[in-house]
């Protein structure tokens, strides 16, 4: 791998990661559309270091008051504190995606090798985009949410293992599904995300030092961190601000286009 292509499918990780456009399918279909290698184990498993950093980063101040908050509720025993309740609730959204992950593992990572798979699954993350937006009420903040409400969103990552189906779409859509607000369903998916996406970049971390391939290639390896470091965290930023006063029909329509360019470019 060029460290010009270890930079774009950095940024295209980061940037991909957060908007609702599918991280998974893009990594899918453009080194196909390309021709590009497959980008590795160590690659792989840096970029989401990258973006794992990036979440971690941007909400730094949130993850330490849940924290202090959910170790004074084991102290007292009580989850009256309604950040330490939001703590609770982002551990029982986070049990599907592990469960689902752990027991099907082989079967999403067959389904990587699958381009037609992954444009046809952009055109459900589309749709999903859409109805939320046709459909959801869109009234609450994250200060409202129930035990339903964070299973809901918990199952919606879990699908989300897909490569096409977007993670933070699926997650967002579902939170609007339950009637919360378009900020506040994008700002519990990306906490929700955090303990998924620092948890996979583990486990690739455990499976890298396991082949020894993690000095092979260290200027690629910067370049791809750094890359997906960066767009990650302006695509965090850029989407929460964007949500306050926009709707998801334009990720819907551009999902749609890459959907469909896969498609015909896998039938031809």
């Amino acid at each position: 791998m060029s460290l010009i292509q270890a930079l774009l499918l950095g940024l295209l990780q980061g940037a991909t990661e957060f908007l609702p456009v599918s991280s998974s399918g893009h990594l899918v279909l453009i080194p196909w559309f390309l021709g590009w290698p497959a980008p590795g184990l160590a690659y792989d498993a840096l970029v989401h270091w990258g973006t794992a950093v990036a979440v971690v980063g941007y909400f730094w101040r949130e993850w330490a008051a849940l924290l202090g908050a959910a170790w004074q509720a084991i102290r007292r025993r009580s989850l009256a504190d309604p950040q330490a309740r939001l703590f609770a609730l982002l551990i029982l959204g986070t049990v599907p995606g592990a469960l689902v992950g752990w027991l099907l593992e082989d079967f999403f990572e067959g389904m990587f090798g699958r381009p037609a798979a992954a444009s046809a699954l952009l055109l459900v993350t589309a749709a999903v985009l859409a109805l939320s937006e046709r459909l959801s009420s869109r009234e609450r903040g994250v200060e409202g949410l129930s035990w339903l409400d964070a299973l809901a969103v918990g199952t919606a990552q879990a699908a989300a293992i897909l490569p096409g189906l977007s993670r933070s779409g699926m997650t967002i859509a579902a939170g609007m599904g339950r009637g919360l607000r378009r900020e506040s369903a994008a700002r519990f998916s990306f906490l929700l995300s955090t303990p998924i996406i620092v948890g996979a970049g583990l486990l690739q971390v455990w499976d890298l030092a396991q082949a020894g391939e993690l000095m092979a290639q260290v200027p690629v390896l910067a370049v791809g961190f750094l890359s997906a470091l960066v767009s990650g965290l302006a695509c965090i930023h850029y989407l929460l601000r964007y949500l306050q006063r926009h709707p998801l029909y334009p990720f819907a329509v551009y999902c749609v286009g890459l959907g469909v360019v896969g498609l015909v470019v896998a039938l031809l």
